[in-house]
């Protein structure tokens, strides 16, 4: 455990209030036109903060269609869920990957470490109190 300094004096950080669960960082990455799909889909597992960049991949052509990802015009999802929801939305999604057209992707987490601000950790874990 850390120590946090105040005032040149060493101090012990607060304990994590009980009832707050993790938080992880899902990252997918799609092809561009379905990005709109994957939002919307990745929304049922009560993730209230999404945002999408574009992105270009650089890898070969014959790379791309070895690995059944011929369009190189890709979006980057970057979505906040609860570390309870983060395996369900996993699995949701290697399941799409599998059975959609051209609905191809990548997708992993990060967890994170911490969020400041008890209202920012309420809305990104969408806890209702």
């Amino acid at each position: 455990m850390g120590l946090l300094r105040k005032n040149n004096k060493m101090k012990k950080p607060a304990p994590a209030a009980s009832g707050f669960k993790k938080l992880k960082l899902l990252i997918t990455v799609v092809n561009r036109n379905k990005t709109e799909f994957y939002v919307d889909f990745l929304s049922a597992f009560d993730i209230n903060f999404q945002t999408s960049v574009l992105a270009q991949g650089t890898a070969r052509s014959e790379t791309l269609y070895m690995l059944g990802l011929e369009d190189s015009d890709k979006s980057v999802i970057f979505s906040v869920l609860r570390e309870d929801k983060a395996a369900e939305a996993m699995q949701a999604l290697d399941e799409k990957f599998h059975t959609l057209k051209n609905g191809k992707g990548i997708a992993f987490t990060i967890p994170m470490s911490s969020v400041i601000g008890a209202a920012i950790y309420r809305f990104f874990s969408n806890h209702q109190s």
